[in-house]
This record gives structure tokens, C-alpha cells and sequence, in this order.
């Protein structure tokens, strides 16, 4: 009863100012609750990307941790006076592939040597003719 008697007593303006600051405390509640929901949503979603992200560049990370231990080990053996090995894999895979290659080679000349060797015998057809008959087209002197 003693917030209406109050009311009653204002002026105009302050009434008008109470309502707005009214208003205004309702708009920012609303909006506080809706923007609670959206942080919600957006920590959720920025938690996910950020998830993503450090799972990606804890991959990247990896992969040049291994490449810095890698060259970290060569470096001391270097340092120690210790030879660097053959690279066996390397040398089999260049072996392996020079041998597939030259297998492809052969295979495609006797291929072609084949091929010409069959073209050859089908343009090349002798006709023989028998000397020794009597009535043979071509005669040979023996005398």
C-alpha cells in the first residue's frame, strides 16, 4: 500500500520516468535470459571449434615433433662422429621400380618384335618351284 500512495504523489515526468525505468528493467531482464540461452548455444559451439582446432593442430604438432626428434637424433649422431646408415628402403623401392620398368620394356619389344615378325612372314610368301620336272618353267643347263 505504501509503493501505490507514493505513485499517487508523483509528478507527471517522475511517473513517466518510473515507467521507462520500469520497461527498461524488463527489456534487460528478457534480454539477459535469451542472451544466457545464446551463450549457452555459442560456449557449446565454441567449444566444439575449439576442440577441433586443438585436435588439428595437436596432429600438426605431431607430426613436426616426430620430424624434430627425428633430426635431432641425426644431429647428435653427426656430432658423436657416427655415419649416417644407407637408406635400405630406398634402394629397394628404386631396385624394385627399375626392375618393374625394365620388365615393361622387354615385354613391349617382344611385343613389337612379334608383331613385325608376323607382318613380315604374311608380305613375304616365296613361291617354290620344283627344278627337277621335266615340264618345270624354269630350266637349269647342266651341260
Amino acid at each position: 500500500m505504501l509503493g501505490k500512495n507514493l505513485l499517487k504523489h508523483q509528478s507527471k515526468p517522475e511517473r513517466v520516468a518510473d515507467q521507462a525505468w520500469e520497461y527498461l528493467t524488463n527489456a534487460v531482464n528478457s534480454a539477459g535470459d535469451s542472451v544466457k540461452h545464446a551463450a549457452r548455444g555459442t560456449a557449446r559451439s565454441a567449444r566444439r571449434t575449439g576442440s577441433h582446432l586443438t585436435s588439428n593442430a595437436g596432429d600438426r604438432m605431431g607430426a613436426v615433433t616426430d620430424e624434430a626428434r627425428v633430426r635431432a637424433s641425426r644431429a647428435y649422431d653427426a656430432l658423436a662422429g657416427r655415419k649416417p646408415g644407407l637408406p635400405w628402403a630406398w634402394l629397394v623401392g628404386a631396385g624394385l621400380v627399375g626392375a618393374a620398368l625394365a620388365w615393361a620394356a622387354s615385354s613391349a619389344s617382344r611385343a613389337a618384335l612379334a608383331r613385325a615378325e608376323q607382318e613380315r612372314s604374311a608380305t613375304d610368301q616365296l613361291e617354290y618351284v620344283d627344278v627337277d620336272r621335266a615340264n618345270s618353267p624354269v630350266r637349269v643347263d647342266t651341260a
